[in-house]
């Protein structure tokens, strides 16, 4: 076994080899979305388990989000200085060795049950470490696809988070209540130490051949949109669009993270409406995802789509906003159609991640890849932290409809963030 295995990595890596490179990063992701998406779906268990309230148990669940927003940045330099194939095995093994930890020192028992400071510091550090994921095998992901087919190829390797996610909300809550924390972080350690034993066997650079076309490509990407070969940190398109992305998933984590809450709650919805609603919206997103990729590709449309998809999140919320806040005390039969615009919205809100992060690479270029996903990270993942605090002050000081009315208008502030397209000038250019 051992021996095929070397084998199969000393193999000559063709252009077909791209599509091995591509389903480790989709494994990456998946795997670690597993967990950060996951684990808050274990929340009521949380609450028990570790004998906790809803404000600790907010401050708990937002530690994975802040652990992963704040090694984003280094991690994408570290990434763009190492290269992909060197963090991603690094990464994912401690992210293993952090959960498999946790399996053993943070799980309660019968008899034992850990403190918060002890939860919390393990969720922040899975989140510190998991953090290596992104930046690095987007940046592989650019090396290998060719400008025209990057659109598709990031976006499936994002359709890999809401389907990592849903895997994780459909196995870890039952792990969770049969077997205790002590199965879901082995699991959780287990997905990931398997996915580093592909990264090593798979992801490896281009020929030399085909890293000439990649940093050409991406020279080539620079120049058309005007950009300088300065670092990424200085580059204030790429800062724009992190920012709009950071804004934008507001709308998005509120349904990923409190729409449970909204339909059990407010409109009396049982296990089953909520748990289709999820998936729902899980699988939605996955579709759409790929489609907006692959459109893109097509059109050469990327900012113009993020600038639109703005502006139909906040027309999908503002409509759920407003019916809410129009039916103080919903009959049952209304849950159906609560569900349906949390759909809706949860789906919109979710469809333009592959093409944002496609858009901050392209921007950077291969070589510098690394550091523009991280910062977009960055800004996306102190929302995801963020969030799950400012919700429950919303809901103390206001109610449902004006949750719902903050994901509308941060879609609207995301809309003049964005970069325009550079239409104008490539016109200028190409008549000069």
């Amino acid at each position: 076994m051992g021996s095929s295995l070397l084998q199969a990595a000393r193999e000559p890596r063709g252009p077909s080899h791209r599509w091995k490179v591509l389903g480790v990063g989709f494994a990456a992701n998946a795997s670690f979305s597993a967990a950060f998406s996951g684990i808050p779906t274990t929340a009521v268990f949380i609450r028990s388990g570790y004998h906790v309230g809803n404000h600790e148990l907010g401050m708990l669940l937002g530690m994975l989000g802040l652990g992963i927003a704040v090694s984003e940045l280094p991690w994408g330099l570290l990434t763009d200085r190492w290269g992909d194939r060197r963090v991603l095995l690094l990464g994912l093994g401690l992210t293993a060795a952090a959960l498999a930890a946790m399996a053993a020192f943070v799980s309660p028992g019968a008899a034992h049950a850990p403190g918060v400071v002890a939860l919390a510091v393990g969720l922040l550090l899975v989140g510190v470490l998991g953090g290596s994921v992104n930046g690095s095998s987007g940046r592989a992901v650019m090396a290998w696809f060719r400008e025209g087919e990057r659109g598709l190829a990031m976006s499936i390797r994002q359709t890999a988070v809401p389907a990592g996610g849903g895997l994780g909300a459909m196995a870890l809550p039952a792990l969770a209540a049969w077997h205790g924390f002590t199965m879901v972080y082995s699991v959780l350690a287990g997905l990931c130490a398997l996915t580093a034993a592909f990264a090593w066997l798979w992801l490896h650079e281009p020929e030399p051949p085909a890293a000439e076309r990649a940093a050409g490509a991406a020279t080539a990407d620079a120049l058309l949109a005007g950009e300088p070969a300065s670092s990424p940190l200085l580059d204030i398109a790429i800062w724009r669009m992190a920012l709009g992305m950071g804004v934008l998933c507001v709308p998005q984590l509120s349904v990923i993270t409190f729409a449970t809450v909204f339909l059990h709650d407010f409109s009396h919805a049982g296990v089953l409406i909520t748990s289709v609603t999820m998936a729902a919206v899980q699988t939605g997103a996955a579709v759409m995802r790929v489609w907006s990729g692959h459109w893109t590709d097509r059109r050469g449309n990327r900012r113009a789509y993020m600038r639109a998809c703005s502006l139909i999140i906040a027309l999908a919320f503002a409509p759920l906003a407003l019916l809410v806040a129009g039916v103080p005390a919903p009959h049952p039969l209304m849950a159906v159609a609560f569900a349906a615009m949390i759909v809706l919205g949860g789906v919109c809100a979710s469809a333009w991640h592959g093409v944002a992060y496609t858009e901050l690479a392209t921007l950077a270029g291969t070589h510098r890849a690394g550091t523009a996903l991280a910062i977009g990270n960055t800004c996306v993942f102190m929302t995801m932290f963020l969030t799950p605090l400012a919700i429950p002050l919303v809901l103390s000081v206001g109610s449902w409809p004006a949750v719902w009315a903050m994901g509308s208008l941060c879609a609207l502030i995301a809309l003049p963030v964005f970069p325009r397209a550079v239409i104008a000038r490539c016109v200028v250019r190409a008549g000069a």
